[in-house]
């Protein structure tokens, strides 16, 4: 699944991070190498001492410049409280909505004639351990064929709720995009028409593409798989 992944640097993770023409960037969180040439580990990669300092862009003010201005005002008018923040990096708009809004930033964007956002090209997850609070996050990509331009869109949910509103109503493309999200990460797409797994087997447990999920060194879980017959076959 493609992810919005947070760029990195091996800066000190005290020092700002800037970049010509783009704002500052937010540390999120500062992670080292699991392994090294100590505690008789036999292992001479060093890689045990890789400091890897992960950051996103910080909110960008206006004017955000080209067509962004006037999408995010319309956007503004027909889905009032929805925009959380703006991100403009390296040529492409993001918006950060609350997740409770999704549904209701929906239909506008794709019905609105100012917008015209026609194709869900994916959703995929992200998770974040270290956001507490909105450790899942869901990402959107729109396309809009009448204006030719492209959107993001990220919502997150807590780990301990992890609920978004379903957009298949809306756009019936995020189907099997909503169930691989929810396969992969755990994320609850309420009002999903059959948000069943679509990747692992009806009875797997957890989510594979988790950070919190197991690398290794636990017992196989792969219990093999069988293919009913037509008829005994989950129906949608």
């Amino acid at each position: 699944m493609s992810e919005h992944d947070p760029g990195t640097s091996e800066h000190n993770p005290s020092t700002e991070i800037t970049h010509p023409g783009q704002p500052q960037s937010e540390v999120m969180a500062v992670r080292q190498g699991m392994w090294g040439t100590g505690g008789g580990s036999g292992d001479t990669s060093g890689y045990g001492g890789i400091v890897r300092v992960l950051t996103r862009p910080a909110p960008s003010s206006q004017p955000y410049g080209g067509w962004f201005d006037a999408v995010v005002e319309r956007i503004h008018q027909l889905a009032p409280g929805a925009i959380e923040r703006v991100v403009v990096h390296r040529g492409e708009l993001t918006l950060y909505v609350h997740g409770e809004k999704m549904l209701d930033l929906a239909r506008p964007l794709r019905d609105d004639a100012q917008l015209r956002f026609e194709h869900c090209a994916s959703v995929s997850g992200v998770h974040y351990p270290e956001e507490k609070g909105a450790e899942l996050h869901s990402v959107y990509h729109f396309q809009s064929m009448t204006h030719n331009r492209r959107l993001r869109i990220e919502a997150a949910c807590p780990d301990d709720d992890p609920h978004l509103p379903s957009i298949v109503s809306v756009y019936p493309a995020a189907d099997w995009h909503e169930r691989e999200t929810w396969d992969m990460y755990g994320i609850v797409f309420d009002g999903h028409p059959a948000l069943t797994r679509i990747l692992m087997p009806d009875d797997w447990p957890g989510h594979p593409q988790r950070k919190d999920y197991p690398l290794g060194g636990v017992e196989v879980e792969y219990k093999g798989a069988t293919i009913p017959p037509p008829d005994e076959r989950r129906s949608y």
